[in-house]
């Protein structure tokens, strides 16, 4: 039995991330994603101010997806190591439609935010819930590997570098990268370079992940109002990411949920 989900919609697996939003706040996500790294930041160019044209309804008429709403639950349980719930979150989430390789992404990214040892515990428990369900008769759509080819050496860097500007809206530094140059080259070539340049998850799934997971953890505030802003920056709606925290409470992580809606509600005054 094939795992399919009719009149599902798909997440976006092209080639391009969706545009990506410009608004009044690019200026303040930029520092935000300095801030989430301690530093303050030097900004290389600033960024006119514009307000979203129809955002009010444009926010009350997006709704995540049933495989949307599955991608939060995997990434807080495989980021807490919760392997109980994260066995319910998987099955949910094959079932929901979401690929063996958009999940795999999901848990291999993991580990840019939670640690190696979470990510690889997360990849051996979804290696045995595919196994569960190919033993009840369940075939798990196999979803398509990256596709785009992946630069090296500077081309990466200067990739990487690109990735993150898009995300942050302007060009990101600070004194902490000054004084710690290495872990600047580490974010742009490898996570906003090999890891965003990989093509079989879009850029919303990716934030959405990477909020599920840091909602999950304890100490990580800076960055989760970093990557609520950045989930903004990409195209998800206020109404989504409060849907994102109802599955995380209706999943059974309410303080997780307790940190988007804080987070979320912090971005929306700022912006107003």
């Amino acid at each position: 039995m094939r795992n399919t989900t009719p009149g599902m919609m798909s997440l976006h697996t092209t080639d391009q991330p969706p545009p990506l939003r410009r608004s009044r706040w690019l200026p303040a996500l930029a520092l935000g994603m300095a801030v989430a790294a301690g530093t303050s930041l030097c900004l290389a160019q600033s960024v006119p101010a514009a307000a979203l044209e129809g955002h009010t309804k444009m926010d009350s008429e997006q709704t995540l997806t049933a495989k949307q709403q599955a991608i939060a639950p995997i990434a807080a349980f495989a980021a807490t190591g919760d392997m109980a719930r994260l066995d319910n979150a998987l099955n949910q989430g094959l079932d929901a439609g979401l690929s063996v390789s958009e999940v795999k992404e999901m848990l291999v990214q993991l580990y840019a935010y939670a640690g190696f040892p979470r990510s690889l515990n997360a990849l051996g428990q979804l290696m045995k819930v595919i196994d569960a369900r190919r033993h009840r008769g369940i075939e798990d759509a196999p979803g398509r590997e990256p596709g785009r080819p992946i630069p090296t050496g500077e081309a990466l860097l200067a990739a990487g570098t690109a990735n993150q500007t898009k995300l942050a809206g302007t060009p990101v530094k600070g004194p902490l990268f000054d004084f710690a140059p290495a872990i600047d080259r580490f974010l742009k070539t490898h996570l906003f370079g090999d890891i965003f340049e990989r093509d079989n998850l879009d850029w919303q799934s990716r934030e959405l992940a990477t909020v599920g997971a840091l909602a999950a953890l304890d100490g990580v505030e800076p960055q989760l109002q970093a990557h609520i802003r950045i989930s903004l920056n990409v195209g998800l709606s206020a109404s989504q990411l409060r849907q994102l925290a109802q599955a995380l409470h209706e999943r059974g992580d309410p303080a997780a949920a307790a940190r988007v809606q804080a987070a979320l509600g912090k971005q929306l005054a700022t912006d107003s």
